[in-house]
C-alpha cells in the first residue's frame, strides 16, 4: 500500500441548543461565542473514521474547525481521542458566515497547512442547522472528487472505494486521491478519550489558531466570496400546549377521547381508527 501522508477532519461546533443562544438582530446570526459547545456528533464520527484509517496506515491526522475561541475545546478533545493537530480559524472578520463563506475559508486553510492531504473527512451535517453543504462545497473548492453520506471507507494504494446509503439505495463508488468524503451516522461509532489523552491533550499539545490576513483573506476577497445568505427576519417560534382532563367511566373516557382527538391521531399514525374498529 501506498503511505497515506495525510487525513485531514474539517469540524463543526455544534453548540446544545439554539434557542438558548442570543441572535445579533442586526445581522440575523447566533452569538456563538457566549455558549460552550461539543463537537458535533456526525464530526465525531469522521474523526473515528480517521483514526481507523491511521491504526492501518501510517497517517497524519489534522483537524480543523472555524469558530469562537471556545472551539478550541473541541478540537482538544479530537486530539485526546487519537488526532495529531489541532487548527483553529478564528477571526472577527469571519463571523456570521454561512456555508458558503465556511468552505471558502476552510479550502483556505487546508491549501495552506495540509496542501498534499491524501483525504479529508467531514461529518454529513450538523444538528444546529442540518444543511450538508459544507462537505461538498469544500470539495468544489478544492476541485477534488467527493462522496457524501459514506458508511464505510476501503482504501487500496491511490483508490479510494466508499460504500453509502442514498435514497434507499446501497452504491459502492471508486475514487482516486486525494478525495473529499462526508461521514453518515450509521457506522464509525466514536472512541472515549482516555484520561492520558486528555491530559496530553489540554496540558501537552498547542492548538494553532489562524486569521484570515494568516490566510491571505481580505475584506474584497470575503465580500467576492462570502456568504450568499441574507437573513430577514429572526424568531422563534413557540409551541402552544395544553392539558385536557377526561373523567369519568373508562368506557365513557376512551369514547369521549375519540370523538376529539381521532382525526388527529389518524393523521399521525396514517389510518383511521374507526376503519380499524370496524374490522
Amino acid at each position: 500500500h501506498t503511505r497515506w501522508k495525510r487525513v485531514t477532519g474539517v469540524q463543526r461546533v455544534l453548540f446544545r441548543s439554539v434557542t438558548e443562544l442570543p441572535w445579533d438582530e442586526k445581522t440575523g446570526t447566533l452569538r456563538r461565542d457566549l455558549a460552550a459547545g461539543m463537537m458535533n456528533p456526525a464530526c465525531k464520527r469522521a474523526v473515528e473514521a480517521a483514526l481507523q484509517i491511521k491504526e492501518k496506515q501510517d497517517a497524519l491526522i489534522t483537524v480543523i474547525t472555524m469558530g469562537p475561541p471556545v472551539a478550541e475545546e473541541v478540537l482538544r478533545e479530537a486530539l485526546a481521542m487519537g488526532a495529531d493537530r489541532g487548527i483553529l480559524i478564528c477571526d472577527p472578520m469571519l463571523k456570521g458566515s454561512d456555508t458558503y463563506a465556511t468552505s471558502f475559508v476552510l479550502a483556505e486553510a487546508i491549501k495552506k497547512e495540509s496542501p498534499d492531504c491524501d483525504l479529508i473527512l467531514c461529518g454529513a451535517y450538523t444538528s444546529d442547522s442540518e444543511t450538508a453543504q459544507v462537505g461538498p462545497q469544500l470539495a468544489e473548492e478544492l476541485s477534488v472528487p467527493a462522496a457524501a453520506y459514506v458508511e464505510n471507507l476501503d482504501i487500496s494504494g491511490r483508490t479510494l472505494r466508499v460504500r453509502r446509503l442514498v435514497d434507499h439505495f446501497r452504491e459502492t463508488l471508486e475514487m482516486d486521491c486525494p478525495a473529499l468524503v462526508t461521514i453518515s451516522m450509521e457506522r464509525y461509532e466514536p472512541r472515549y478519550a482516555s484520561f492520558t489523552g486528555l491530559n496530553k491533550a489540554f496540558m501537552e499539545r498547542d492548538i494553532a489558531v489562524l486569521n484570515a490576513e494568516v490566510l491571505g483573506i481580505t475584506a474584497a476577497s470575503l465580500e467576492a466570496r462570502g456568504s450568499r445568505t441574507k437573513v430577514r427576519r429572526v424568531f422563534i417560534r413557540k409551541a402552544q400546549k395544553g392539558n385536557v382532563m377526561i373523567t369519568g367511566a373508562a368506557a365513557n373516557a376512551v369514547g369521549e377521547f375519540l370523538d376529539k382527538y381521532q382525526r388527529k391521531i389518524s393523521a399521525v399514525i396514517g389510518k383511521s381508527i374507526e376503519a380499524k374498529n370496524q374490522t
